[in-house]
């Protein structure tokens, strides 16, 4: 009985000490397990770049295995610019007198004609031009009977020679005078001959200069305008061209003639055809750079000038490394290929498997981003930006499902 109450405090002592590693233990597991959880949880948010697949998955989605290829494709130089018009072909509607706009008779983004009426004006001091119009003209009834009169004279021998040269003289003025005011008539839109007949108005009808669109109506019905004051323009979308910057390493690659091939920048890089027809022989301010001008050959119908596109000039054919355009996938503003990393091999074991191993171990494919050149003849150049293998193999068709599944969140067991 001694010994045991003399020993109780050790006994205490002991039990205490295991009680506390058991608990330390099993805070250690849990620390761990809560940490492996959230390795996998992360891991599982973060997609990948190489993929596994079996042989069956393989068929299933139709995935289809070459290489990359040296072929001739046509060699283009890039270029940037802007869709543009001539200026024969753009058009401002003017006034050449003020008035107040009594009828406007268009809408902006109408087709009209050459000659059509857009609007009609009014101003009183109109009439005051009719009127001396009038007064020159009938006036000008006997400075003409006088003229007449000294040629008979003349011819007679029985006028002098001075009557005469003052009949010829204010013959000429008059008509002059009355040219110029049936000149202004026309400019207004006001027909001389209705004048003549007592036709006078206040108003004349304003017209279009050129055949084409209606752009930004700048005036209303009412509204008070100054001459020389731009009612609307015009603009004929039907000569419409291209505005290319080519710089000066390429100039000498650049000729009249050769085909372009654009793309519009803001509209999904639809694709539009066209020739060059020019090249500007300056540089452009502040670049190193000249402008060339090249037609649509089939302009599209809602092509506007002022829209960005870029320019793919064809300047020959040139050897280039190539990949049917199925073997090239877009993500967020960036291309990419899938190539076999591996074909039935491991690091353990570098000789090609049975096909029955390679059907349990799969095949990996790791994307690769590419920047693409010319596309021709169902192949579209590419320059990897990694170095590949002369004979790597990749995928050249199925890679978007490939894409697709790269972009899949994946989970690695640890």
């Amino acid at each position: 009985m001694n010994l045991y109450k003399n020993n109780l405090p050790f006994a205490l002592m002991i039990a205490l000490l295991l009680s506390s590693t058991l608990l330390s233990c099993n805070g250690t597991k849990e620390k761990s397990a809560e940490k492996e959880a959230t390795e996998v949880h992360e891991d599982e948010a973060s997609p990948s770049d190489e993929i596994e697949l079996t042989a069956q998955q393989m068929k299933a989605v139709g995935i289809e295995i070459g290489t990359i290829q040296e072929k001739n494709l046509t060699a283009v130089v890039k270029a940037s610019g802007q869709l543009a018009v001539p200026p024969q072909n753009e058009a401002k509607v003017n006034l050449l007198s003020g008035g107040i706009i009594r009828k406007i008779n268009v809408l902006e983004g109408q087709q009209v004609k050459k000659g059509q009426a857009l609007a009609v004006v009014e101003n009183q001091e109109m009439i005051k031009l009719q009127q001396d119009y009038l007064s020159s003209k009938n006036g000008f009834a006997f400075v003409d009977a006088e003229y007449k009169r000294q040629q008979q004279l003349k011819a007679a021998d029985a006028g002098t020679g001075k009557s005469f040269q003052l009949a010829e003289a204010n013959y000429h003025t008059e008509l002059s005078k009355i040219k110029a005011l049936e000149r202004q008539l026309q400019q207004l839109g006001i027909s001389p001959r209705s004048v003549s007949t007592g036709n006078i108005t206040a108003q004349t009808t304003v017209t279009a200069p050129i055949s084409g669109t209606i752009g930004t109506i700048q005036v209303t019905t009412g509204a008070f305008v100054q001459p020389g004051t731009s009612l609307m323009d015009i603009v004929d979308n039907s000569k419409i061209h291209a505005d290319l910057l080519v710089y000066e390493k390429d100039l000498f690659k650049v000729q009249v003639g050769q085909k372009v091939s654009f793309r519009l920048t803001n509209q999904d890089n639809q694709q539009i055809e066209g020739v060059l027809i020019g090249i500007n022989k300056s540089f452009e301010d502040d670049t190193k750079g000249v402008i060339v001008h090249a037609v649509i050959t089939k302009p599209l119908p809602n092509l506007i000038p002022g829209m960005y596109v870029t320019g793919l000039i064809s300047v020959g054919t040139e050897k280039t490394t190539a990949v049917p355009i199925d073997a090239v996938v877009k993500a967020e503003g960036k291309e990419y290929i899938f190539i076999l990393e591996e074909e039935g091999k491991t690091d353990e074991n570098p000789k090609k498997e049975s096909p029955k191993e390679a059907m349990e171990h799969g095949t990996h494919f790791k994307k690769i981003e590419v920047v693409t050149g010319v596309s021709e003849l169902g192949y579209i150049s590419i320059t990897p930006l990694e170095k590949l293998l002369k004979d790597t193999k990749l995928v050249i068709k199925g890679a978007f499902y490939l894409q697709s599944k790269s972009t899949a969140p994946t989970a690695h067991s640890h």
